[in-house]
């Protein structure tokens, strides 16, 4: 047992030195913490995983093996893990630190794990927690004047580097032990704000900022009221721990709230829903109802009302021919018609437009209170309310300008309406669009607008739009891009009969124009649900003569597939 002790404390001490000296090799030590001043350093944690004969050390953990049971039990008990291997390990990594302390490869604190099987089952544990006093305090000066300078008083847009290492630190224990809630906040609220006028910059400073706060609240501040059951493949379940509940909530001297931990759980439950894509929203819900069993007041309202964001006004609406409630924590948008006439769905369109304007989630879906049950003549579309809604609207001729309106609001690729999911999944905006492309060649750059945007990975009913367009409008010069956008969004369960149109060569030519330019993939793309593979585009060709037979013969050659005619 002692040869094997050694051999196993030698192949951990081995690890840990190869890891640091790998590390020592680096030629963008300098480079890496120069970017910001708001990183000290490259490496802040290590995971020591402890198997015989193949021991490694590593600043991720993969998880692989994260919910199995090991089959063989470890060569020690816990205890000695604890009392024996864990200080010769833990001064070890300490020795390495004292003597790169001051390096950029470690942060100002630095902490380490292991994982060791045992007789008793796999044990995990923290081996050191080291902080550098001194870079800590420095780091906290850059914070403070980064804050000052660039965000209280900045008027720039800030970098997304910036945020990524800002929003964590504002949540870092070790730099603020008492966490200032309502500042924190300010912070990420200034953020946003400054960097309003940069769309995608903006969607990066989001996530920074949701990923931040959601890691907070997995990690600290939930577990400090739940028994937590981690799993690598869904969302932590929480067990409220008995008698938890949270402190007394402090009002200022004038009666108003004032912002505490459990405050920043709703921000981020209220970023995630109005702003992740719509399979992240679980979670934001999830956070809602967690601070509900706390005994959270403005939880509970939240879920009852909606998260206070929008004015009254703007959620809710009534008149003589149309009511309408919305609420962002459930993306509902509840709309009781009271008279079947054109008004009242232009008011209810206009008040879907102001909310979505106002950055309301544009995954919701429509509860409808209507006598009228319209659906378009596309098959294979959800038979939902948000469906009959924009199919009643579309009934009234005059609001085909400001269902356009809607629709272009409304479109935004990874977002689906929350009533639709698998192959009937529609990005929204899809009813609108499907509608006024089907009723008039006006909407026809409409459509192609639409289905530049569309994530073909996760729907298909561009399918069913395309095969009800090409039905409806055939191939003319005005329908053939619109028609040519649609395909370049089919799949591959699409199959158009158009064939006979295209016997006429003037249409044939029309569809071999609009195709120049595009990359091969994307012709094939098209082709494919109108002639299948491209053999059999290219034994028409070889039967065909004259001008047809150039046509397709020049069809294959944007293909990239002019040999199939030889």
């Amino acid at each position: 047992m002692s040869t094997l002790y050694d051999q196993a404390v030698e192949e951990m001490i081995a690890a840990i030195h190869e890891w640091f000296d790998e590390q020592l090799k680096r030629k963008d030590l300098e480079k890496a913490v120069k970017r910001t001043t708001l990183q000290m350093g490259i490496f802040n944690d290590i995971l020591l995983d402890y198997r015989p004969g193949r021991t490694t050390v590593d600043s991720v953990d993969l998880g692989l093996d994260d919910g199995l049971k090991s089959k063989n039990a470890g060569p020690f008990t816990e205890e000695q893990v604890r009392n024996e291997i864990q200080p010769k390990l833990a001064a070890v990594v300490q020795g390495r630190l004292d003597e790169l302390a001051n390096t950029p490869l470690i942060d100002y604190r630095f902490t380490f794990r292991g994982k060791f099987p045992t007789t008793e089952g796999k044990l995990q544990v923290t081996m050191l927690e080291y902080v550098n006093e001194e870079k800590r305090q420095q780091l906290l000066e850059r914070i403070h004047t980064y804050v000052d300078q660039k965000l209280i008083h900045g008027s720039y847009p800030t970098k997304p580097l910036e945020s990524f290492f800002l929003t964590r630190h504002l949540l870092d224990p070790k730099l603020f032990p008492e966490l200032d809630a309502a500042w924190t906040i300010a912070q990420y609220d200034r953020i946003q704000d400054l960097n309003k006028g940069r769309q995608e910059a903006l969607a990066e400073h989001r996530g920074d900022i949701i990923r931040a706060i959601t890691s907070w609240a997995e990690n600290q501040f939930l577990p400090h009221y739940y028994d937590v059951e981690p799993s690598a493949y869904s969302d932590n379940k929480y067990t409220l721990k008995p008698g938890a509940s949270l402190e007394e909530q402090p009002q200022s001297e004038y009666g108003e709230h004032v912002a505490q931990p459990i405050d920043l759980l709703l921000y981020a439950a209220v970023m995630i829903l109005r702003y992740e894509p719509s399979y992240s929203k679980p979670k934001g819900l999830a956070f809602l109802e967690l601070a509900k069993q706390l005994g959270s007041n403005r939880a509970a309202r939240m879920i009852k009302e909606g998260s206070g964001t929008y004015a009254k006004e703007d959620i809710h609406m009534k008149t003589e021919q149309v009511e309408c409630k919305a609420n962002d924590v459930f993306s509902i948008m509840t709309i009781i018609i009271r008279k079947e006439e054109a008004a009242a769905y232009e008011q209810a369109l206009s008040f879907i437009i102001r909310l979505l304007k106002q950055g309301f989630p544009k995954s919701y879906k429509i509860k409808l209170k209507s006598s009228v049950k319209q659906y378009l003549p596309i098959k294979g579309l959800a038979k939902s309310d948000t469906h009959r809604f924009f199919a009643n609207a579309l009934g009234y001729g005059e609001l085909h300008p400001l269902l356009e309106n809607y629709a272009r609001e409304a479109i935004e690729e990874f977002e689906f309406y929350a009533d639709t999911e698998g192959e009937k999944n529609g990005m929204p905006g899809s009813y609108a669009t499907f509608g006024l492309g089907l009723a008039d060649e006006r909407y026809f750059p409409l459509v192609e607008y639409y289905m530049g945007e569309v994530d073909d990975e996760h729907q298909l009913v561009q399918d069913k739009f395309t095969a009800a367009f090409a039905e409806t409008h055939g191939v003319t010069a005005s329908s053939v891009p619109a028609l040519v956008a649609c395909l370049r969004r089919s799949t591959d369960y699409l199959k158009l009969k158009i064939q006979p149109e295209l016997e006429n060569e003037e249409k044939l030519e029309l569809l071999v124009q609009s195709l120049q330019g595009l990359a091969t993939y994307e012709v094939e793309r098209v082709l494919y649900p109108i002639w299948g593979k491209a053999e059999k585009l290219a034994a028409l060709a070889r039967k065909a003569d004259g001008r047809r037979k150039e046509l397709l013969s020049e069809l294959l050659k944007t293909a990239g597939k002019e040999g199939y005619t030889r």
